[in-house]
Formats: C-alpha cells, structure tokens, sequence
C-alpha cells in the first residue's frame, strides 16, 4: 500500500511539471478568471481586453457640428480614431465595442437649425450623387443605445434622431421646380425620445397631388407619429427599417413592427433616398449635449 501511495505522489509531480512546462510554451490560463473579468493579483501587469464596432465607413460620410458645417467622408472618415477633426465627435469605446457619435449645439445644415454627428450614406463612396428609390429598395439595421443626453429646464430629458431615410431630388427634379439644392424631406425620423423609440413620417397634405407639386417640400406634412410601447431606457435595442416598392417598416428589437403603406408611400416612390445614422441633436439649449453609441451598422440594397 505504501509502494502505491509513493507511486501516486510520482505520477502527480509529474503531471505538475508538464502542466508548468506547457504553460511557458505560451498556454495563459490565469489571465481570466471563471466570469471573464481579468485577473492581476499578483502580477505588475495590467491585461486589457477590448473590442471594436462592427460597422465599415467606407460608404459613409460624417457631418459634424462645427464649421459650416464641418462634413469627413472617404477615405479619411476611415481613420477616425486618429483624425483630429473627428476625434472629439466621434470615437471609440473599446471596452463596449462601440462607436460613439457625440454631439452638441453647434453649426447647422441649410435646411435646419439644429446639430449633429450624423452618417450619411454613400452607395458610391465619397460620392452624394448615387441614391436609391423605394421600387430599388433599401435595409438598414443597427444596434445601439443611448449613452447620455442633456435634459431640459423641467429634468425631462432632450430628443435626438438617431436613425433616418431622407429624400432628394434628382438634378431634373430640381430644375424641374426652380429649387437651388437636392433637398426632400425625410420620409423617416426616428428618435429616441425620453427612452422610448418615436417614429415621424410624412404625409401628403393635397392625396390628389401629383408631379411637380409633390416634388416641393412643402406638399408633405408631419404625420401624427408612432411611439413603441418597449421602454428602451439606456439599454442597446436594435433597430431596423426596410423600404420598398410602396412599403416601408420599422423594427424593433426584432419583434416589434410598424408598417406604412398607402398614398403617400406610393407616391413618395418619385423621390431618390439615402440613410443617415447617428445623433441629430433636437434642441439648441446651451450646454445641452448627447452621446449615442452604436455596436453594428448594416445597409443592404
């Protein structure tokens, strides 16, 4: 019985040194501990894990606010992290695997007056002139959440849009009317709004309407609006909007859908749209601010 004790207290020596022998050959097992949170008791180094977004830029452009705005497309919006001009706006948080899209009062477009650190989309990259109409169809889908934003003068906290379909008219259509610019209206605004997600179309005022009048900005009128029933909060939710041939839906967190169809989707069809992602501020209260961070971003045509 001894001889079998001794033999046993061999074999686990043994064991012992393969298992440290195997180790220097670069087999680090105490780096994380059984939830994943690191490790470094006893030890002067600090082991950092990190994880980026998933979204390519490489047929997105950036609007900043400051400047005239301030606009950062291809090739240089693909070295945000580093970009000076971006950096302050727009950056990464690593330990969330996000981009965050920071904005705040600042410099607007023409057509309105509020702010934002907002993609817009390139179908041709570091070109605005390729759209798409809706009997071409469109996906966008993203994961994200909102991180912080300012509240107002009674604690309520401000709006900000954070994903879009806008319009545009074509050069012809533009002439066409007398206008000076390509501006149409958004056909989707959909904001985060005190933590739940708010849905904004348009709706023809005149349903009779027909070109040139429905080409002019003015022809269309805010609908009543959709708010999801989900509370969102702070927490990342996915959201999802599918555009095609007199049909446009948005979804939510997989499960929760709203479909537009009818007249004014129908007749929307003559316009040519891009998608937008990221932070449009809506407030120009000093000091207000908000920080939106995305995980994903997706477009499919």
């Amino acid at each position: 019985m001894r001889r079998y004790y001794i033999l046993c207290s061999v074999v686990f020596l043994l064991l012992q040194l393969f298992s440290c022998s195997e180790n220097k050959k670069g087999f680090d097992f105490a780096i994380y501990g059984a939830d994943g949170a690191n490790d470094n008791s006893g030890d002067s180094e600090t082991n950092t894990s990190y994880s980026l977004p998933d979204i390519d830029l490489t047929n997105w452009k950036v609007t900043l606010p400051i400047g005239n705005p301030t606009s950062v497309g291809p090739p240089e919006i693909l070295d945000y992290a580093t970009n000076d001009v971006l950096k302050p706006y727009m950056y990464n948080d690593s330990i969330e695997g996000a981009l965050v899209f920071f904005t705040k009062p600042g410099s607007s477009t023409p057509n309105s007056k509020y702010s934002r650190t907002e993609l817009r989309e390139q179908m041709v990259s570091g070109s605005d002139d390729t759209n798409w109409t809706f009997s071409q169809g469109g996906i966008i889908k993203g994961r994200l959440r909102m991180d912080e934003i300012s509240s107002d003068s009674n604690g309520n906290p401000h709006r900000t849009i954070v994903m879009q379909i806008h319009g545009r008219l074509t050069n012809e259509q533009r002439d066409l009317i007398g206008e000076d610019d390509n501006n149409a209206p958004p056909i989707m605004k959909i904001s985060w709004f005190n933590g739940y997600v708010r849905l904004n179309s348009k709706e023809l005022k005149n349903p009779n309407a027909e070109v040139p009048e429905i080409l002019h900005t003015d022809a269309w009128d805010n609908d009543s609006g959709y708010t999801f029933p989900t509370y969102v909060g702070y927490e990342p939710f996915t959201l999802e909007i599918r555009a095609g041939d007199g049909l446009m839906e948005v979804v939510l967190n997989d499960n929760e859908t709203k479909t537009y169809t009818g007249n004014s989707i129908e007749k929307w069809g003559i316009f040519e749209n891009y998608f937008k992602a990221g932070n449009y501020l809506g407030t120009t209260n000093e000091n207000a601010f908000a920080r939106v961070k995305y995980y994903s971003l997706n477009v499919i045509h």
